[in-house]
């Protein structure tokens, strides 16, 4: 990361500015929270991300892209005592590096979150009944100490440049870190949760 943003920001300044475009995007995510030494069933979920970014033409088809995205991850959680979902805000910056054939497009690169907000919603089992039958019990909380302040990913993508500068993409957004905060005291079978996102997404680039 530390010599990426030195040859991205060289790049910037390479560009001539007829040859730099800004643009808005906005879309949908399926997000899920998945790793290792799970105690539960992980769900994708529905959410949304906007955001901004500049494009600045390197050389012939290269040119590099980097975002400021606001984006809603996490997933839902499913067993026997719990069933919630996990809502985790992040702003993320992504710095991709895009190649054009034609009207379509490759792209793929790094990414940096910051977490806003973390929250849990939905029921937890708060006991039994004479007979045997669980007892439910709504859940919402903030989950600030849950989770990790910074998430690294690697983004792969693609799309289609229409005309009048719109553009529609697909990306896909795969951790690399283990994001889980809470952590028992030997340590061994803690969860390892690394977000996992399917980015679908319109973007309108300013002449």
């Amino acid at each position: 990361m530390k010599r990426l943003v030195p040859l991205v920001l060289c790049g910037l300044l390479a560009a001539p500015a007829a040859q730099a475009q800004f643009g808005v995007k906005a879309g949908v995510n399926a997000a899920v929270l998945d790793g290792q030494n799970l105690s539960t069933s992980t769900k994708f979920r529905t959410t949304h991300h906007v955001g901004v970014f500049y494009e600045a033409k390197l050389f012939g088809p290269l040119s590099v892209q980097p975002e400021l995205q606001y984006s809603l991850q996490g997933g839902s959680f499913k067993s026997e005592a719990a069933d919630f979902a996990t809502k985790l805000h992040y702003l993320n910056a992504p710095v991709l590096a895009k190649v054009r054939l034609a009207r379509a497009y490759v792209e793929a690169g790094p990414q940096l979150g910051l977490l806003l907000k973390a929250r849990e919603e939905g029921r937890l089992m708060v006991g039994e009944t004479n007979d045997g039958t669980a007892v439910y019990g709504s859940d919402d909380r903030g989950a600030w100490n849950r989770y990790k302040k910074a998430d690294l990913s690697l983004c792969v993508g693609a799309g289609v440049k229409l005309l009048a500068g719109l553009s529609v993409g697909a990306r896909f957004v795969a951790g690399l870190s283990d994001v889980n905060e809470a952590r028992h005291i030997s340590g061994v079978n803690d969860e390892r949760l690394r977000n996992r996102v399917f980015q679908g997404f319109v973007a309108y680039q300013l002449p």
